[in-house]
């Protein structure tokens, strides 16, 4: 017992003697640690050679091992783990992505696709080696900084010396603590192109392209900096009515991930598909066959809603630089990595300088002691230091000519000439040998003095060697905004119970109104005058008595309500036609002038404007001589929600019915076409149309000499690569045509009318021969073009202008023509005619005069009568002037409206 205690009081007595460690700091300094790690040791970039430490050592151990023939991928990475202290897989992992970018490693086997998602082969089956690239931009000892491996038995580089803007040519993705770097995938042309002009003072710009193709938005790309996005998109075209074909797919998706993406949204009935086929060998093919009765076009446009077609990428370029995380953009990364190109070309020529002044420096020692024969002096001398000085001194005479001071190292150098190249020495080799490295000198110091120059050729060169099958693969486009709600596929059938007030898709005992999409609102009309626009729901209340429902589209200015009603307040019956546009979702608006005691007495929702004729009966006890009466609508103007409307009777109203459908009162809708995205839009955007009205069509003439109608339904899709024009189709319109024919290599012009009126189909109107082509195409009645073409035997070009419709008559649109009057034609531009309109002068006309006196006695007067209660009166207003709605208009709800959840804004 007394040993125990003994033994206790001693341990209490050590413990006293160390101090209290607190623990409190060690989690935030390790977590430092930790994250200081994973910035600069695994995620994130190098600005210098722009690779992570991984890739860097993968490189580096590959040309320590390269003898120029295919290594094992498995001895590669284990090659690889005397440097990085991390298992084989990340390093296979990291060494297949690094090839897949195929710039710097030549691959040899099964490297996996990343178009398709394929995995690579085992690392044992597949065998790489550096690409003759990367040996001209990555490697030199000379220039290279070194540092000891993780367990001190090597040496590594710290970075690789690279000549080239690689970071911004291959791009990158980390994920570190506390930040994350993103930088896209450039152009190596354009890299190229860049660096000279950065080299030549002059401006440049860098957009992103990928492996993958597609079509990219560059227009908030913001240089590659945090903030900036691209939208990028597949290639998808008409394989035909029922087909679909995508060529290109998005950066960062796979034809795998895009498959599953189009058949969740069709799961979720987003769009209707019927078949999804991956034919990608070579060449990126999907299939994507429609449902029936499915448009294509607005397909398309669900394809890029729904699913991974179209997606938006967010770079962050963020490197290391001095061993810290910076954001920069990618002009800076290649101003950087250009200059630094400059820094390490001026290294390399300084070495070379440096090495061939050696050169010439031993070659002139070696000359002078074998002409001089100061090997015979040396014969008496009996000790090392004796023989050392007796050549110093037979040097002596010649030292001066000399570019630095000869050191001991240079005359024992001397000594181990061999007494077999002393026999063998030729002069005039020798002197040819100086003459050749003062050459060589000569041109170095010429570069060095030149530097730009030289970096600039060095750049021309790369881009000679190794530009080519580098060209740009991704379409540098605008990408206009869908919304979701106008593509989505109907995938939902809307019912109403009109006397409850409840609307939802789970109604399937009340009355079906349409088919309808989840994403949907739906607007709401009810007895009281009231409106209201909601979400489409299973069941949702929307107040008793409807009168009308349907799916609202916004910013529609063509729907338009015609409405008459009670007013509650004066007792008259008004009239209005208006349309509501931009609203407050659940927000109830007042259609009346009266809060309380209003009612409905007529509506309709017309989707194209259109003004109906209405009969109005007067109940039995109205003082009113006409008991009954028309009305037609389109009397009165299309005005805002709030409007009060007009007086259509101040007697008590039994009831009123239609009397006869009436036409659209709207003027037509101007129609653009913009080419750069090969859309119509309503936007003022690229070559107005025309104004179109509901039958109008748009004709499309192809530059393989055919052409197809169609409508202009915004959501149409038009190849801008195979246009040659477009235009409003004008029936009788006569079209001018010069074409070659396929054939007999002959030029024709042929003038026709378009006689099938068949729309969404192509009709070819020249020889379907594969070498015939058109030259030009002309709408106008009496087009006049110059022509540029060679007579035979002659080099110059000529040119002559020509009236075409001077040329010959109209014949029918299958017809070849007759043969143009010159041959080998090269070019033929349209030129402006000048169209005089003569106008008949009539010196008796003269503008009206106008009494404003007498016309504001006149409104006084109808004011006046208006106001009377005079039971002789005709007992109705029919489209009264008197509009009362200048004190009653209520402002439309802004969009922009900060207190409340905006109708449009949501996805």
């Amino acid at each position: 017992m007394e040993e125990n205690n003994n033994t206790n009081e001693q341990n209490q007595s050590s413990e006293s003697k160390h101090d209290v460690v607190p623990v409190s700091g060690m989690y935030e300094n390790w977590f430092l640690d930790y994250a200081s790690y994973v910035i600069l040791e695994r995620a994130v970039p190098a600005i210098n050679d722009g690779l992570k430490p991984v890739q860097r050592r993968i490189l580096h151990a590959m040309k320590e091992m390269d003898d120029g023939r295919y290594n094992k991928v498995a001895n590669i990475i284990g090659s690889t783990m005397q440097y990085h202290p991390h298992g084989d897989m990340s390093i296979g992992d990291a060494m297949v992505n690094l090839g897949q970018k195929d710039l710097l490693i030549d691959m040899q086997g099964n490297w996996g696709d990343v178009r398709t998602g394929d995995r690579a082969a085992a690392s044992r089956y597949i065998e790489a080696r550096p690409s003759k690239l990367a040996l001209e931009i990555l490697y030199n000892p000379q220039t290279t900084d070194w540092q000891l491996s993780y367990d001190g038995r090597k040496k590594e580089p710290v970075t690789l010396p690279v000549k080239f803007p690689l970071l911004l040519a291959q791009g990158v993705e980390g994920i570190a603590v506390g930040l994350s770097t993103k930088i896209l995938p450039h152009n190596f042309c354009e890299l190229i192109d860049a660096s000279i002009k950065h080299l030549k003072g002059k401006s440049f710009k860098l957009y992103p392209d990928f492996l993958t193709g597609g079509t990219i938005d560059i227009e908030e790309y913001n240089k590659g900096h945090r903030g900036g996005k691209v939208k990028v998109r597949a290639k998808i075209e008409e394989y035909d009515k029922k087909q679909l074909v995508i060529k290109d797919i998005p950066f960062g998706t796979t034809t795998t991930s895009l498959i599953e993406s189009i058949i969740k949204a069709n799961d979720k009935g987003k769009i209707k598909v019927k078949k999804v086929v991956d034919n990608t060998a070579k060449d990126i093919e999907i299939l994507v066959q429609l449902a029936p009765g499915v448009s294509p076009d607005i397909t398309i446009d669900a394809l890029y809603a729904f699913t991974d077609c179209q997606v938006s990428i967010s770079p962050n370029a963020c490197v290391i630089v001095d061993d810290k995380p910076l954001f920069t953009d990618v002009h800076e990364i290649l101003r950087i990595n250009t200059d630094q190109t400059v820094a390490l070309l001026r290294q390399e020529l300084e070495i070379r300088k440096g090495e061939l002044l050696e050169k010439i420096l031993f070659s002139s020692l070696e000359k002078i002691f074998i002409e001089n024969r100061i090997y015979r002096d040396i014969e008496e001398c009996e000790t090392w230091e004796s023989v050392l000085e007796t050549i110093d001194q037979g040097l002596e005479p010649f030292k001066p000519q000399f570019y630095r001071e000869i050191i001991q190292e240079d005359i024992i150098k001397l000594t181990e000439i061999k007494i077999k190249r002393i026999s063998r020495f030729d002069s005039f080799k020798a002197d040819d040998l100086m003459r050749r490295l003062q050459e060589e000198l000569s041109q170095v110091e010429h570069h060095l003095a030149n530097i730009i120059d030289y970096a600039v050729d060095y750049y021309q060169n790369l881009l000679k060697k190794y530009g080519e099958g580098k060209e740009r693969k991704t379409e540098i486009s605008s990408i206009e905004t869908i919304a979701a709600t106008a593509v989505a596929a109907n995938n939902a059938k809307l019912y109403a119970n009109f006397k409850d007030g409840f609307i939802g898709y789970g109604l399937k005992k009340d009355e079906y109104i349409s088919e309808c999409s989840d994403l949907d609102d739906i607007i709401v009309f009810r007895k009281d005058g009231r409106c209201v626009v909601t979400k489409i729901q299973d069941k949702v209340f929307v107040g008793k008595d409807i009168i009308y429902a349907g799916v609202f589209k916004k910013n529609d200015e063509r729907m338009v309500y015609n409405l008459a009603y009670l007013d509650g307040k004066t007792g008259r019956s008004m009239i209005k036609r208006f349309n509501v546009t931009s609203v407050t979702r659940d927000k109830e608006y007042n259609l009346t002038k009266s809060d309380k005691g209003s009612k409905v007495h007529y509506f309709s929702a017309n989707p194209n404007g259109e003004a109906e004729v209405i009969t109005v009966y007067l109940t039995a006890g109205a003082k009113a001589r006409k008991k009954v009466f028309d009305f037609d609508f389109a009397e009165i103007d299309i005005k805002g929600r709030g409007a009060g409307g007009n007086i259509l009777t101040k007697y008590p109203v039994r009831k009123i019915d239609l009397k006869s459908e009436g036409k659209s009162t709207l003027a037509g809708t101007d129609i653009w076409y913009d080419e750069s995205i090969g859309r119509l839009n309503r936007d003022e955007r690229g070559k107005l149309l025309g104004n179109f009205n509901a039958d109008d069509k748009v004709i499309v003439f192809y530059k393989d000499g055919s052409y197809e109608l169609t409508s202009f339904e915004l959501s149409n899709h038009y190849n801008a690569s195979q246009i040659f024009s477009i235009h409003k189709f004008v029936p009788d319109q006569v079209l001018s045509v010069i074409h070659q024919d396929g054939d007999s290599k002959a030029v024709y012009i042929k003038r026709f009318t378009i006689e099938t009126l068949t729309v969404d189909k192509a009709f070819s109107f020249i020889n379907e021969a594969g070498n015939s082509k058109m030259l030009h195409i002309s709408v106008m009645p009496d087009p006049k073009v110059l022509v540029s073409y060679r007579k035979k035997g002659e080099r110059t070009k000529s040119e002559k202008e020509f009236v075409l419709s001077e040329l010959i008559e109209k014949k029918g649109w299958k017809s070849i023509g007759n043969k143009f009057p010159v041959q080998n034609i090269t070019s033929v531009k349209e030129l402006e005619t000048e169209t005089v309109v003569e106008t008949e002068k009539h010196p008796e006309a003269q503008a009206p005069i106008i009494d404003t006196d007498l016309i504001e006695d006149i409104k006084a007067e109808v004011q006046k009568e208006v106001e009377q209660e005079d039971s002789e009166n005709e007992g109705f207003d029919v489209g009264s002037s008197i509009d009362l709605s200048a004190d009653t208009n209520e402002p439309e709800d802004e969009e922009n409206d900060e207190d409340k959840p905006q109708l449009g804004l949501f996805e």
